[in-house]
């Protein structure tokens, strides 16, 4: 099985701290990299984290606010050294997209990777290339900023212990699972029978925003909510002010939407310890768990 896990980079807000780089987070599922809003030095946090930059495949800007994107250039010039043969697959916000172009092109270098830029104009459906459902919805925070839910598509599993009573195995296996059914010792076995359906596993991706609808629906059931939580919640007004959230307006959100962990990240500097937002959180959403640069958590099926 290919690795599947969340690793923060980065989970500072606008301003670095000692402790916490600017934000960044990839997410390593089905034997992709998707990485999230490279803020300045993610080139570098990679090889704290060591994992290999190439191991990226998308990368998704939710703004083009500097913490959210100053990394997208070093981090492409960086697999363009690498020389790495996959496309990389971009997606931002279409009204940014000269700022894109800025990053993309900032400074003299041979460009030998193929990009493959994907602006996006509305909400809804990006793209189902069948390796994922890519979902992006525009957030609350006074610029175009998307929010994204990542879907894998279902699986189907079957139950050894069926196949084994009616002696079916090896490729006659996977003539079921492509046709729905067969004809096996003179009757016709039907996949369901022998089967069930597994619901792929959705990640949500929620910063820079204040509370509204469209992060809930992003996040509906979503395996993982990965959402900013700036500041905490005895400085609403300021959060309201610069439109953010607290840890408890993010765990809230959780509790709605229904997702099984809420990850918060994104923590303003004037925290120390992040573990704070953390415990306010927990009060609403217990499986509440907080980001630290180059942590990983696990995303197993």
């Amino acid at each position: 099985m290919s690795v599947r896990d969340i690793i923060i980079l980065g989970c500072s807000s606008q301003q670095p701290t000692r402790f916490r780089n600017h934000g960044a987070y990839l997410v390593r599922w089905n034997n992709e990299g998707l990485l999230f809003d490279p803020g300045e030095g993610t080139q570098r946090q990679f090889i704290f984290a060591d994992v290999a930059p190439p191991t990226v495949t998308r990368i998704f800007i939710s703004h083009f606010h500097g913490d959210h994107c100053l990394g997208l250039g070093s981090m492409l010039m960086r697999l363009n050294l690498d020389k790495v043969t996959h496309p990389i697959h971009c997606y931002y916000p279409a009204s940014g997209q000269r700022y894109f172009e800025r990053l993309r092109y900032c400074c003299i270098y041979k460009e030998n990777i193929h990009v493959v830029e994907h602006p996006v104009k509305k909400a809804g459906l990006v793209e189902d290339d069948g390796k994922f459902r890519i979902e992006a919805a525009f957030l609350d925070h006074g610029v175009e900023n998307i929010g994204w839910r990542i879907t894998e598509p279902d699986t189907v599993k079957f139950h050894k212990e069926e196949l084994k009573k009616l002696g079916i195995d090896g490729p006659i296996i996977r003539k079921l699972e492509e046709e729905g059914k067969i004809c096996w010792n003179d009757r016709w076995v039907h996949i369901d029978e022998v089967s069930h359906v597994r619901p792929g596993d959705a990640f949500a991706y929620v910063v820079d925003t204040r509370p509204c609808k469209e992060a809930i629906e992003l996040a509906l059931g979503a395996k993982v909510l990965l959402c900013e939580s700036t500041y905490l919640d005895e400085d609403r007004a300021m959060a309201d002010e610069y439109r953010h959230m607290t840890a408890k307006q993010a765990a809230l959100i959780a509790k709605e939407a229904g997702v099984k962990t809420l990850i918060l990240t994104h923590f303003s500097a004037r925290y120390r310890d992040p573990e704070v937002l953390g415990e306010e959180a927990r009060t609403v959403f217990p499986n509440t768990l907080v980001a630290e640069d180059l942590r990983r958590f696990p995303f197993p099926k």
